[in-house]
């Protein structure tokens, strides 16, 4: 025996709506309170909701020496977090079944002995610079004084299983010195919802 209950709203016994129909749209509870599913919640047949995952962060430990004029793999060596175990060798690798759209940011601290015209922190994918995800100071003829500088390389990524990730550096010191990428240089990326 199968039974129908028709109705529009559905009160407590304080009279609050706990369920509303009106004109095509539910309205479950009201402001303030807190409702709790239990099991997946859909639309039309796909679960709603999900994870930023994978994602990882890493970071350079310690000062990284690098050449004057010479995009420089950056040899990121602590992990912070890595929820796929897809970070290895310097590099993130997209795992199997994993694609889609990444926000990846790359934060590098760089610092240079003497003057210098130019620097770079650059995101490459497959082995290729993104040049729309590169962040670059240059100077024609301008030298700057030595010091401390930090560059932000961000950008949204279409990447397939396989598909990999490096940050790269740059400085340009035509005075020679030490040029370094220091500690606390930070990649980071996870797959968008």
């Amino acid at each position: 025996m199968t039974a129908i209950l028709k109705v529009d709203t559905i009160q407590d016994t304080a009279g609050n709506n706990i369920i509303n129909e009106s004109s095509n749209t539910i309205t479950i509870g009201a402001a303030g309170d807190t409702t709790n599913i239990v099991g997946t919640l859909q639309n039309n047949g796909a679960a709603v909701g999900g994870v930023n995952t994978p994602a990882f962060a890493v970071k350079l430990s310690g000062d990284q020496t690098i050449s004057s004029a010479s995009e420089t793999k950056i040899t990121f060596d602590s992990e912070l977090y890595d929820t796929d175990d897809a970070f290895a060798s310097n590099k993130f690798t997209v795992p199997s079944g994993k694609g889609g759209k990444y926000f990846i940011n790359l934060q590098t601290k760089l610092n240079v002995s003497t003057d210098y015209r130019g620097l770079s922190s650059t995101i490459y994918k497959n082995g290729s610079a993104m040049q729309q995800i590169r962040s670059r100071i240059m100077f024609n003829s301008t030298l700057l004084n030595d010091g401390d500088t930090t560059l932000a390389a961000t950008g949204v990524l279409d990447l397939s299983a396989s598909d990999y990730i490096e940050g790269y550096a740059y400085i340009f010191s035509p005075d020679g010195g030490t040029i370094k990428v220091l500690a606390d240089t930070y990649l980071t990326g996870f797959k968008l919802i």
